[in-house]
């Protein structure tokens, strides 16, 4: 028999959280003076264990010490501000775990060369790689944003259009859905093949595909959002006069916002993905072509410094897009629990 005291509190009962955000992992300075800790025995390690490999690790190690100088400048700066102390604790258990991976990543590779090079790099190779290539990986990571932003910009516009359109109108929701149901099961790498012939050029064929990409999941959470409009606030609005015009541009689609929000995120997911493959296919410049290219030598170090830079991409795009929405959205604080 499960006795109140023992009873674990679910998330949705934890009074912590009511607000904006969640700081439910420990907040003591522990994990914190623990993630410096990680990061020191990163840095201690790369310099007084010797390598098996030939490695330059004069970048990582500046890598390192900044993530130590940064982390110690936090601390302090947190002991004056709460807010930001109780966001820096709260992922401190994280930073801990990230210093680790580093410290087990170096010993495995470059120290004991347990994992078999070219295709398992040093974290301190992938680095140096990184400063090197470094001016063309920012040239290439500058095209990939452009191709990414045209082709979703595009396809939100026309998911949200289309979205709008099904949600709002039997008509269009008829010929429509079955469109999008079909074509929404279809990854949009598929269509390579054929865009590859009708469009002129590289840059037109990978906007295409994202396009193609982000265009379902917002058109389908955009009609889902509006058919969940609860009827009682149009008959409200209708009390009081408003005309179709004022309950679909005021009513149906912000109550729509949070699911289109939802489908943008998980278009941005869907788009990532498509650009890296179809700037592997005929593109001259990106960073998928940058690890094409990379692979075909056996440069695997350069293969990992792409994919570093497209997480730390994908990641701020989250938090903007993240950023927009809090934004937008900010009527809604204080009603969700």
């Amino acid at each position: 028999m499960v006795t109140q005291k023992s009873r674990k509190t679910a998330w949705y009962e934890d009074p912590k959280i009511v607000g904006d955000t969640v700081y439910w992992k420990p907040k003591s300075e522990i994990w914190l003076w623990s993630a410096i800790g990680s990061f020191i025995l990163a840095l201690a390690i790369n310099v007084f264990v010797p390598f098996v490999e030939t490695v330059k690790p004069w970048a990582y190690r500046i890598v390192l010490i900044g993530f130590i100088v940064a982390l110690i400048f936090m601390y302090f700066f947190a002991l004056k501000w709460s807010g930001f102390r109780k966001k820096l604790y709260h992922k401190a258990q994280f930073i801990f775990t990230g210093g680790m991976v580093l410290t087990l990543w170096d010993l495995l590779t470059a120290k004991i060369g347990l994992l078999p090079l070219p295709y398992f790099p040093s974290i301190g190779e992938i680095i140096n790689v990184m400063f090197e290539d470094r001016y063309l990986l920012a040239i290439s990571a500058l095209y990939s944003l452009r191709l990414f932003f045209a082709g979703l910009v595009t396809g939100a516009v026309i998911g949200l259009t289309t979205g709008t359109l099904i949600g709002w109108m039997r008509q269009w929701d008829y010929w429509l859905s079955p469109v999008i149901r079909v074509s929404g099961i279809v990854p949009a790498v598929a269509w390579l093949p054929i865009a590859l012939v009708i469009f002129p050029n590289s840059f037109t064929t990978g906007v295409f595909l994202i396009v193609i990409s982000s265009w379902f999941p917002v058109s389908s959470m955009t009609a889902q959002g509006i058919h969940s409009t609860p009827k009682s606030y149009f008959e409200a609005a209708k009390t009081l006069g408003a005309d179709n015009r004022f309950l679909l541009f005021r009513v149906a689609i912000p109550h729509a916002l949070p699911s289109l929000f939802i489908g943008v995120t998980t278009a941005t997911a869907f788009s990532f993905t498509t650009l890296i493959v179809s700037e592997m296919v005929g593109a001259k410049a990106g960073l998928g072509f940058y690890i094409n290219w990379a692979k075909g030598w056996g440069i695997y170090s350069k293969v990992y410094g792409a994919i570093i830079i497209i997480a730390v991409e994908f990641a701020l795009i989250l938090m903007l897009i993240g950023a927009v929405r809090n934004r937008v959205l900010r009527w809604q604080r204080g009603l969700l629990k």
